[in-house]
């Protein structure tokens, strides 16, 4: 396990320039919890993350719906959920709720309970809705550990990038959740569940630097710096803690625990070994459709895929039945 590495001062750096100081002074909070809320309670927040480049969410749908273009929301309303009608549905860590927000917009769903600890993305969730004409969306700003629901009360309840912030998962789905659904009703995972703590093994870290080298250095530039990605090392277990202390907590018994606890319906891996690492904080310089980065995004994949071949996968999308 490493404590420290040299990509944690890059992106103390990174994340100074990008979040500003009062950000990275929020990380000294002698709070957990207060130190979580503040990793996700500012909605202007710009980044470069794997997930703003529409080649890779295509990518994703293709692992997951077979389609590049039905992701995941789609293919549960148009085909899993197809006919249904009146259920309620409840998200746990919704953030500005995006994903619900799509799904509110089929008739399939009587109400989505939203719920996050940080009240301005639920503010925004609830601007959007009404913008939207939404009904069907409620949020709540609460500790899951702590809200009052009735057992038995949810049709579906959503976990889109937000199990893997809990500790103890088998325990905290056993009790908590698994409880709140009605009998037959459905757990859905759209999740990180790779090794805790970001602690990734050295064949993961080498392949990620063979597949970095592939990428010109104009393209490496990180995110409003003057600062180049040319290699990557991982991140130390000690930066992890202090930025968010539910980061990848417990995420490697995520699928032990859906699979012990629930019937599995269908369930999908998509990768993220190599492609999140490799385009964390230069993705900004894939957004736009050129062809020299269309052919260098395939080459990634089509790496990320033989990684694969031979290891598990970092994430997965899974239907999962009480």
């Amino acid at each position: 396990m490493a404590m420290l590495t040299k990509d944690d001062l890059r992106d103390l750096y990174s994340k100074g320039r990008q979040r500003g100081l009062q950000f990275l002074f929020s990380k000294l909070n002698p709070s957990a919890l207060e130190r979580t809320r503040s990793a996700f309670d500012d909605t202007a927040v710009e980044a470069a993350n794997w997930w703003i480049i529409p080649r890779i969410r295509e990518h994703w749908n293709e692992c997951i719906t077979g389609s590049r273009s039905q992701n995941y929301r789609q293919w549960l309303t148009q085909d899993f959920l197809k006919g249904r009608t009146g259920l309620k549905a409840l998200s746990i860590g919704c953030g500005t709720a995006s994903h619900e927000l799509e799904l509110a917009q089929s008739e399939i769903f009587e109400s989505i309970r939203c719920v996050d600890l940080a009240k301005n993305r639920l503010h925004e969730a609830e601007q959007k809705a009404a913008d939207l004409g939404l009904s069907n969306i409620v949020t709540e700003c609460v500790n899951v550990y702590e809200a009052q629901w009735t057992e038995g009360s949810f049709d579906v309840i959503l976990f889109s990038s937000s199990l893997h912030h809990f500790k103890g998962v088998h325990t905290f789905l056993r009790d908590r959740i698994r409880p709140l659904l009605k009998k037959g009703g459905y757990l859905i995972i759209h999740e990180y569940v790779g090794p805790d703590r970001l602690q990734l093994p050295k064949a993961q870290i080498r392949a990620i630097n063979e597949c970095l080298r592939l990428i010109p250095k104009p393209y490496r530039q990180i995110y409003q710096t003057h600062m180049y990605k040319n290699s990557f090392s991982g991140s130390g277990w000690l930066r992890v803690y202090l930025a968010d202390p539910s980061e990848c907590v417990d995420s490697s018994s995520i699928l032990p625990a859906v699979r012990g606890l629930f019937q599995t319906v269908y369930e999908r891996p998509f990768g993220g070994n190599i492609l999140m690492h490799v385009l964390k904080d230069i993705a900004h310089h894939f957004t736009d459709a050129t062809k020299e980065k269309e052919d260098l995004l395939e080459a990634l994949i089509r790496k990320e895929e033989a990684y694969l071949s031979s290891h598990d996968s970092d994430f997965y999308f899974g239907v999962y039945q009480s």
